[in-house]
């Protein structure tokens, strides 16, 4: 499949390329800032996963598929290696490629999110979306409504409302709510084709203090896994650590992007 991507800076062999991955109900907007601030200094691609943003959508969403998606762009640019980062669904996307194809992955960055199989927190969510009339839509004010009284998290509401397009013939989700719905509880595990794999390679395990997606009990699995794996906690940061704290999170990205340049 052929992803739309959003492209900074421009490439050259001393020039790392990095790759940033969304999450869940996400895009490749809400890597924007973060994008903008190192495009001095590295070549980035922030695609938008399949079923996301103005990406195709599929009757299908897995992340042996995904991974499929991304060596595809990989090799769209003529690249023989990246450096992976990827946050909550596409640091786990992050994860698997690594783990399947290590030799197509120079370093790796997670944030927030394990290598394990999460409970279901997104059904309400799905459900909420997929409850409002966009047929009688008038505003984005009117879909935030029309959330609030399910979702009482005005950020979240606002993370959300970034997939809900006015087009021509009215209002329509940049995300393919249907196959999520069906696919979600393969998203929200992780189970890899291949027993005992780790990825070798330099790791950096970056999540928020105030999220209980990287827990004591989820450790033993990231360093199963991932051997060389460091782990960087930020203050003050939940789920969204790169928006809540988003100077911590340069600060922690950066030390560990600099020490991989200063190895080359």
């Amino acid at each position: 499949m052929k992803l739309h991507y959003r492209e900074y800076g421009t490439y050259t062999g001393q020039r790392p390329t990095l790759i940033f991955l969304h999450g869940l109900l996400g895009s490749s907007s809400n890597w924007h800032s973060v994008a903008r601030r190192l495009e001095a200094e590295y070549h980035i691609i922030v695609p938008d996963l399949r079923n996301h943003g103005s990406s195709p959508h599929s009757p299908r969403m897995n992340y042996p598929l995904m991974s499929r998606d991304l060596t595809e762009l990989i090799d769209e640019h003529g690249l023989d290696s990246v450096l992976l980062i990827g946050h909550s669904m596409g640091g786990k996307l992050a994860m698997w490629l690594a783990l399947e194809q290590p030799e197509r992955v120079q370093a790796l960055v997670v944030v927030d999110i394990a290598p394990v199989t999460y409970p279901d927190r997104f059904t309400p969510i799905l459900t909420a979306l997929q409850g409002i009339d966009l047929a009688r839509l008038q505003s984005r004010a009117e879909a935030d409504r029309q959330l609030r009284a399910q979702l009482e998290d005005s950020g979240l509401r606002q993370y959300l409302l970034q997939s809900l397009a006015r087009r021509e013939k009215g209002w329509s989700w940049r995300v393919n709510l249907k196959v999520l719905v069906r696919e979600l509880d393969g998203i929200l595990g992780f189970t890899m084709t291949a027993a005992g794999r780790a990825y070798l390679g330099p790791t950096l395990f970056i999540y928020g203090t105030d999220s209980d997606y990287v827990t004591a009990e989820g450790r033993p699995s990231i360093l199963q896994r991932f051997p060389y794996a460091r782990l960087r906690a930020v203050s003050g940061a939940g789920h969204w650590v790169y928006s809540e704290q988003p100077e911590a999170f340069l600060s922690a990205l950066c030390h560990f992007l600099d020490g991989r340049r200063t190895q080359e």
